[in-house]
């Protein structure tokens, strides 16, 4: 059993370094407003919004072609941090703080960034698959693409809720509402809005994807299989790169 399972909820705190769902919302957020106003710059100089899709965006962001997605391949990556519209990221983010803390409590800071990367990684191949092998999202490629976190945070409320299904949430309202409940009620709100056009229905195998390996994550996790392990080592080595080694340093990755 992992000790870190019976800890408390950790709290928001932007001076925390161990605490990973912060870094991730000033990551997302960071990135939300450089876009926002690298367009007002492309306005301010007579350039079309067309045109600033055309030049960045459609850089960062994952498209529906595979054959585009080679041009940019790393909007594999950049397409899990990239929030094209303000209420995309503003709901985006007040799940990820949600779930992200709640699993974060439970489980340590060091299963965020992988669970994220991961999962944002299979929603990716996901909805390319899905993109190529269901009928009616293969025309919808030239035009259609993905972008945000709603794979990783689909992850990060699976994950949650596998090691803790119980959970109580308000646990002085009535007894508390359990966290199988809020993840059923954020499944239906999340799948419904992607539902209500047709365009965003391709976003449907990213959400599965993300939450299937919130499931396997998690699951392995519980009986002592740390999948993120490996990650964490490789990118404390890569921050940690000109800094002396210290007696913790391995503590710091385990």
């Amino acid at each position: 059993m992992h000790q870190e399972e019976n800890r408390g909820i950790t709290q928001l705190s932007l001076g925390d370094r161990r605490n990973m769902v912060t870094q991730l919302l000033l990551v997302n957020i960071t990135v939300f407003m450089l876009l926002f106003f690298t367009q007002i710059i492309y306005n301010i100089e007579g350039n079309t919004t067309e045109r600033f899709n055309r030049e960045v965006l459609s850089r960062i962001i994952l498209s529906g072609s595979f054959q585009q997605v080679l041009h940019s391949p790393w909007s594999i990556i950049t397409s899990l941090f990239a929030h094209n519209s303000f209420w995309m990221i503003f709901s985006n983010m007040i799940w990820l703080w949600g779930f992200g803390s709640l699993l974060q409590g439970l489980a340590g800071h060091r299963r965020i960034l992988p669970l994220y990367i991961y999962s944002g990684l299979c929603g990716a191949v996901f909805y390319l698959l899905g993109m190529q092998l269901i009928p009616t999202f293969r025309e919808l490629q030239p035009y259609a693409a993905m972008t945000g976190a709603s794979a990783s945070i689909m992850a990060l409320a699976i994950g949650a809720t596998t090691i803790a299904p119980n959970y109580r949430i308000y646990p002085l309202l009535s007894g508390g509402i359990p966290l199988w409940a809020i993840t059923i009620l954020f499944i239906i709100i999340n799948v419904g809005t992607h539902v209500v056009t047709q365009h965003d229905m391709t976003y449907l195998p990213a959400l599965f994807g993300g939450g299937l390996t919130g499931f396997i994550y998690m699951q392995q996790w519980r009986k002592g299989n740390d999948f993120g392990s490996g990650f964490n080592r490789i990118l404390y080595k890569i921050t940690h790169f000109s800094h002396p080694k210290g007696p913790n340093s391995l503590n710091m990755v385990k």
